[in-house]
């Protein structure tokens, strides 16, 4: 009786092995979906793995536009668009309140090289996406810098105080990573485990690819092209579990008497940004953190860039800027290494 039971048991055994097996080898390749489409005047894509196969596009794409109805200058109704015209009636949501308090820690961080009030100097530059950049003649910045300050700025029972009603909230350099982290957040309220979101090339990323590696991002060698047409590798990335965005010098600008006009203000002296940085790519837990501050970090050139970001756990920077021979020269911190090698 005890042998007919050791053989049962053994033929188990081998039965649920045979079975592990087949299921190993049959199984279905797992699905990664991909969508994509236009938002905040730019585009974005999504490629995730639904644990039961779903497109998650029309859902994307409602949680996109709810995001862009609060944090949005590109929407005459959305909240920022109500603030920036003293809409008396308006109060901050969820979405404006988390981007307000990240941009204005980041100033604490950065001594105010990001401030989100320098929106009259990017429109009157003619860069604010209502603006014209065929300007008849330059700024009077001191016009302008009287109602540009981030301590001008505070938030009250959801409604926003501005010492001067002149004072214009400009979201733009850091939305696109926080609204990279709200569709990320949507896709693992659906059970995704593996995805990778990019909205206007600020990405945030969970898991694996379809491969089963980490996801490759390629970080853009900085050729002037105002454009947006040209794009080379300047080299290659591989992370998970983050977000990764990137700041530069060599897109949205133009170029009046032979002078590289740049899109990013520097907020204290109120004209572009003239040094040596090219692009600043920031890795950071989230999207809303790196796209926060890879702007700042292109205002306070590389020594201070370095530093703030060694202050803050869990981002890491690289650098690509103008050296003294005027060709293109590389500097990272010692943590963005792991990021260059598979």
């Amino acid at each position: 009786m005890k042998n007919k039971v050791v053989i049962s048991l053994v033929f188990g055994v081998i039965f649920v092995a045979l079975g592990i097996a087949v299921y190993l080898i049959i199984k279905p390749k797992a699905i990664y979906i991909h969508n994509e489409g236009e938002t905040q005047g730019t585009i974005y894509s999504a490629t995730y793995e639904e644990p039961e196969g779903k497109d998650l596009q029309d859902k994307i794409e409602k949680k996109i536009h709810e995001f862009d109805m609060s944090i949005s200058t590109y929407i005459p109704n959305s909240t920022i668009s109500r603030i920036n015209n003293n809409d008396p009636a308006v109060k901050t949501d969820l979405y404006f309140e988390t981007m307000f308090y990240a941009a204005q820690e980041a100033a604490r961080r950065t001594n105010g090289a990001i401030d989100i009030t320098v929106g009259p100097l990017v429109k009157a530059w003619g860069f604010f996406n209502f603006g014209n950049n065929k300007l008849s003649k330059f700024p009077n910045v001191s016009e302008f810098l009287p109602y540009v300050g981030y301590k001008k700025i505070h938030i009250k029972d959801h409604k926003l105080i501005k010492d001067d009603p002149r004072i214009m909230i400009d979201d733009n350099s850091l939305g696109e990573g926080y609204s990279s982290d709200i569709v990320a957040e949507l896709l693992k309220e659906y059970g995704c485990k593996n995805y990778m979101v990019d909205i206007g090339g600020e990405v945030v990323c969970k898991g694996l690819n379809s491969k089963g590696e980490k996801w490759t991002i390629g970080i853009n060698k900085p050729i002037d092209d105002s454009t947006s047409t040209i794009s080379q590798i300047q080299t290659v990335i591989h992370i998970t579990n983050c977000a990764v965005t990137t700041s530069g010098s060599y897109r949205k600008f133009y170029i009046r008497n032979g002078k590289k006009y740049s899109h990013i203000i520097n907020p204290h002296t109120g004209y572009p940004i003239d040094n040596n940085m090219l692009s600043v790519t920031v890795v950071a837990p989230t999207g809303l953190m790196a796209d926060t501050y890879d702007t700042p970090f292109m205002v306070i050139g590389i020594d201070s860039c370095l530093k703030v970001c060694k202050r803050i756990p869990g981002m890491d920077c690289y650098i690509i800027y103008t050296g003294k021979d005027g060709k293109n020269q590389v500097v990272y911190t010692e943590g963005f290494k792991k990021y260059l090698t598979k």
